[in-house]
């Protein structure tokens, strides 16, 4: 049996950064992973899963490094993000309003995990398996801690097991632990274009009743949109080939996009709300999107998962300085204590937004519109939603 002091299931973006993380504290940690990331090459086509990173989120990857190598591939700066429903009743942010050089990057998601793997494969304190798969826990009866058993027939002890396996955590359900939430009437379409034009620095948002319609400038002539519509549209869109699919944006997109364009790629997904009704167990955690999925509506989701890791070390190292067992519960407990609430309060945000926007009665089309066209005058609000975008507040 081979002890570890933490195991990590999950070595995407979220787990791979808790991992890094943690060995860097001294502790000995193994990631478990179902896939290896396949290897970056400049001529690859861009990827359709991509993330905005706030400013905070690139701070983490750079307290781990790992965002020299995200900026040695390929990411795109953004200043500004700009959303409204009707023409005339914008909403816009940018950079300059709190004199910050820019709002965040746009990077593939693959490229970000890349960077994270080979910040681990420098630290001499973590493993990596994979491709590996788990085929059961289970809570060791004579010792302190969790037994993790792999297909291999490899098994490992750990003092601390994360679950950093996304939504349908296998660590969540071992752990017995519920979650609140439903699938929204939706799903997302992500279309990779070519454009006439070089990369944009602002990325917007145009709401209809149907679900908005977003762009996010990518490297190059490219761009992402992102096509939201309940999910039997999705799934007709999902058949075209792409130059039906071109067609069909060019008719239901606002017109700041440019007709000139080509579609490179697209993938689609449901949306659903999941909140774990806790984060810890004795010796076990979650963290990302195994203790949370939101509402991609601001792009938030990564974010808040590095939000939890942030927090998560913050705590343990505390607790390491302090002379404390860092896998206590207490310590776990304080973790929960600081991003329960703050997720809960971004996911409901955004079921707002979702259930603002997702109607053409009137009367709340033309309140809803008035009050983006406030929005973007109320200077000290705009800065402090600003910087709660960007991971400052």
């Amino acid at each position: 049996m081979i002890e570890q002091d933490v195991v990590v299931i999950g070595g995407g973006m979220v787990g791979a950064a808790l991992a890094a993380g943690l060995a860097d504290k001294g502790l000995s940690v193994t990631v478990i992973e179902s896939q290896t990331p396949a290897e970056f090459d400049m001529a690859q086509p861009l990827d359709v899963r991509v993330s905005a990173l706030s400013v905070a989120s690139e701070k983490l990857l750079a307290s781990l490094n790992a965002w020299q190598g995200v900026m040695a591939r390929r990411a795109v700066t953004y200043l500004g993000l700009e959303t409204w429903e009707m023409d005339g009743c914008i909403t816009e942010f940018h950079a300059r309003q709190i004199g910050a050089s820019h709002l965040g990057h746009i990077v593939e998601n693959r490229i970000v995990q890349l960077a994270l793997w080979d910040a681990l494969k420098a630290l001499p304190k973590v493993t990596i398996k994979a491709p590996a798969a788990v085929s059961g826990f289970e809570r060791s009866v004579d010792t302190d801690g969790i037994r993790v058993m792999l297909d291999s027939g490899e098994v490992l002890h750990t003092r601390l097991l994360v679950g950093a396996d996304g939504a349908n955590s296998m660590v969540r359900s071992f752990a017995n632990i519920g979650v609140t939430g439903w699938d929204y009437a939706q799903s997302a379409m992500l279309i990779n274009i070519a454009t006439e034009c070089d990369e944009q620095d602002v990325t917007w948002q145009q709401f209809t009743p149907e679900g908005p319609r977003s762009l996010l400038p990518l490297p190059g002539k490219h761009a992402s949109l992102v096509w939201y519509d309940d999910v039997h549209t999705i799934n007709r869109l999902a058949k075209l080939n792409n130059g039906e699919l071109a067609e069909a944006i060019r008719a239901n997109f606002p017109s700041r996009l440019d007709g000139r364009f080509e579609v490179l790629s697209k993938g689609h997904f449901k949306l659903t709300r999941r909140h774990a009704q806790r984060y810890f167990e004795p010796n076990l955690v979650l963290v990302g999107d195994a203790a949370h999925t939101i509402n991609p509506l601001a792009g938030q989701g990564v974010n808040l998962g590095f939000k939890d890791v942030t927090v998560l070390l913050e705590e343990i190292t505390r607790a390491l300085s302090g002379g404390e067992c860092w896998y206590d519960g207490r310590v776990l407990k304080r973790y929960q204590d600081r991003r329960w609430k703050d997720n809960q309060l971004m996911m409901t945000t955004m079921d707002a937004f979702y259930a603002a926007f997702s109607n053409d009665l009137l009367p709340l089309k033309l309140i809803r519109n008035a009050a983006l066209k406030l929005a973007n005058q109320g200077g000290f609000i705009k800065r402090e939603v600003l910087k709660y975008a960007m991971g400052l507040k």
